[in-house]
């Protein structure tokens, strides 16, 4: 079944990934470790430039509300720009190579686009099996409501009936956030949230909860999940019990159901929709076809919310997610193959 161009727009930090394989002795002169995610310092900001300048790398479109609007795309591929997305970026080089990247994948981009900032980038850096993660998130923290109101964001919005935005975006524009969740709620289209990480659940809650009425889907992992039931002070760590709870949030009026959909790896799958409750098994992933678990998270969802867009039942959307993620572990970064072989008449 194919879906209606710009159907499901997606709202968050969009950074550049500049991926390469880098010596150790780069690690150590920018204090990189192994197998880390850390946020730009004064010291790191002469890396990105050093990359691009001294190594062989590759642009990948990133962030983590665009790398789940990606891969929804890459799953609704039969419609071209079936999905949006809005963000931030610097009016620059890597602004431009964001945007191409994003392009080639078939969304259709709407950046609001700066002269104070630098576009935000993320630097991948693979030494033999360790990937480390430099993000400076620059331009992208500093998206603004009033580039929402603007007559051509106004048109895409309108045409969009399904919406998503990871928590990380709550750090950036809340109030673009709670903008777009009322929005959706007066005009009886469909709000998705990601918690994203722990520190959103905690340092963002009261933010996490303005929104929380107007969602109708709620996306985590299992650590996330936890995080959030301590913040609300649940004296839970059952993640059955949690998914119950964050599904029983209130709701706005007119909001019939929560959704709460929490991914725990390699273990089920489980989602909460009142009182009732589903759990779905992973297929496993051999450990030698492992390369790489940071963006399964957001694979998941846009496999999961291809089929939501598309009418399918909850347990294809979940099929969906999980096949999506066990293609993206298989890649370095959030890539994937040209096409894909799910069936979700399987």
């Amino acid at each position: 079944m194919s879906v209606s161009e710009g159907v499901l727009l997606g709202i968050g930090n969009p950074l550049l990934d500049i991926s390469a394989a880098v010596p150790e002795s780069l690690l150590q002169k920018y204090d990189v470790k192994p197998n880390n995610a850390i946020l730009a310092e004064d010291k790191h900001m002469p890396l990105y430039q050093e990359l691009v300048d001294e190594h062989s790398v590759e642009y990948i479109a990133g962030g983590a509300t665009q790398n789940g609007i990606r891969v929804a795309q890459w799953m609704l591929q039969e419609t071209p720009r079936a999905t949006t997305f809005l963000g931030c970026v610097g009016v620059d080089f890597f602004g431009k190579k964001l945007e191409d990247a994003a392009q080639k994948d078939q969304v259709n981009v709407h950046y609001m686009k700066i002269q104070e900032k630098p576009t935000g980038t993320c630097a991948v850096l693979i030494n033999k099996e360790n990937r480390s993660l430099v993000a400076n998130i620059s331009a992208a923290g500093s998206f603004s409501i009033d580039f929402l109101k603007q007559e051509d964001s106004q048109a895409l919005i309108q045409k969009a009936k399904y919406f998503y935005m990871a928590g990380f975006f709550l750090t950036s524009s809340p109030e673009s956030a709670l903008y777009l969740a009322e929005y959706a709620h007066s005009n009886n289209k469909t709000f998705a949230m990601n918690l994203a990480a722990p520190f959103i659940c905690q340092f963002f809650y009261d933010k996490v909860m303005s929104l929380m009425p107007y969602v109708t889907y709620v996306f985590g992992n299992e650590t996330e999940a936890r995080a959030f039931a301590e913040t609300s002070k649940w004296e839970t760590s059952d993640i059955v019990e949690i998914a119950k709870k964050i599904s029983q949030l209130p709701k706005a009026e007119n909001n019939k159901f929560r959704v709460a959909v929490i991914t725990q790896g390699p273990d089920n799958t489980v989602v909460a929709i009142g009182d009732e409750i589903h759990q779905f098994p992973v297929t496993p992933i051999p450990k030698e076809e492992m390369v790489d678990t940071n963006a399964a998270g957001d694979a998941f969802v846009g496999g999961f919310l291809s089929q939501l867009v598309s009418g399918k039942p909850l347990a294809v959307s979940v099929a969906a997610g999980h096949y999506a993620a066990g293609v993206v572990i298989r890649h370095s970064g959030c890539t994937f193959p040209a096409t894909h072989s799910f069936d979700p008449t399987k």
